[in-house]
């Protein structure tokens, strides 16, 4: 007689945002008949396994007692996960960590009944893994490698969808990426790259392909204040050779991390006269609790309406 494993999943982030890689143990599971729930400690009973996943390291551990023969976490907000303060802190509870998804569930249509009004005509997932940069900061280079490669094609994870979310950390780095655009293309679905493409790659063929596509957002970054010629002057590029405007088109700001206030404000103005929508990302706010003048500048900034209305920040400050 096959056992048929109960499976329980737990999203330590809420549920504001799709995860992936419970999206795809659940459809992995359900291929092999097993049955697959989100846990509740209160009416889950035992579980055969218990996969627990936690994207950001803001979020809280989670606070319950879990029944279940083995609990399986992942994820980068598990931020210290090295073999020996792992076993420490969580194997004695008889937790393991697991890096990364195996390649026959990575590479699975995701489950996305998990998440029915988030995903509601909409496909998420990434076409490509890795980033070239080697950012302090981020943690797709020590993660995913620092060469950007083609991991999926778009069909692997869109079935006709209206929309579709691409999570790709550097597409623009990728060596396959005409074959990869060309795909957006041909899907004549709505686009929105969201963690950003990297405008310092951009080129002309590049800005052709992506002016084919249906897109609804696009996403740039401008974190470090040293590289302002060239990041401009191919944002202004991009500006005039598409025509769309701060609406479609937003830049990401990190601050709090090398930068000073003054520095930050330069980077908002300019791009605001280039006619880009600012969006102030602040670093490590959970563990570098940020000056109340930076907090002051995401909410004026990220309001669109309120950014739009007030012409400067200290005038935004004197309200």
């Amino acid at each position: 007689m096959i056992h048929m494993a109960k499976i329980g999943l737990i999203d330590c982030d809420s549920h504001n945002f799709p995860n992936l890689p419970l999206m795809k143990l659940s459809a992995w599971h359900k291929e092999q008949g097993d049955s697959v729930e989100w846990y509740s400690p209160l009416l889950s009973g035992c579980m055969d396994t218990v996969y627990m996943s936690k994207v950001f390291t803001f979020t809280p551990e989670y606070a319950y007692h879990i029944n279940a023969k083995k609990v399986i976490i992942g994820g980068t907000g598990f931020k210290d996960t090295r073999e020996s303060v792992f076993n420490e802190q969580h194997r004695k509870h008889g937790y393991y960590y697991n890096k990364n998804l195996p390649a026959e569930i990575e590479s699975l249509y995701p489950d996305y009944s998990l998440y029915q009004e988030l995903t509601k005509d909409t496909a998420f997932d990434f076409m490509t893994r890795g980033c070239p940069r080697n950012c302090e900061y981020c943690v797709v280079p020590k993660k995913e490698g620092r060469k950007s490669r083609k991991v999926a094609d778009l069909r692997q994870f869109w079935d006709g969808q209206k929309k579709i979310k691409l999570l790709d950390p550097n597409i623009t780095a990728c060596k396959d990426w005409e074959n990869l655009f060309g795909q957006l293309v041909e899907s004549r679905a709505l686009i929105d790259f969201t963690q950003g493409l990297d405008i310092r790659l951009m080129t002309e063929p590049k800005i052709e392909m992506i002016k084919k596509m249906r897109i609804k957002y696009i996403h740039f970054a401008f974190d470090d204040i040293s590289e302002k010629k060239l990041i401009v002057e191919k944002l202004k590029h991009f500006k005039e050779s598409t025509g769309w405007n701060y609406w479609k088109m937003t830049v990401y700001v990190l601050v709090n991390y090398n930068s000073t206030l003054e520095e930050d404000l330069e980077r908002i103005y300019t791009l605001r006269d280039l006619g880009y929508s600012p969006f102030v990302m602040i670093y490590e706010k959970e563990r570098l609790p940020a000056r109340h003048e930076l907090k002051q500048l995401q909410r004026w900034v990220n309001m669109r309406a309120v950014f739009r209305s007030v012409n400067s920040f200290n005038d935004y400050v004197d309200k």
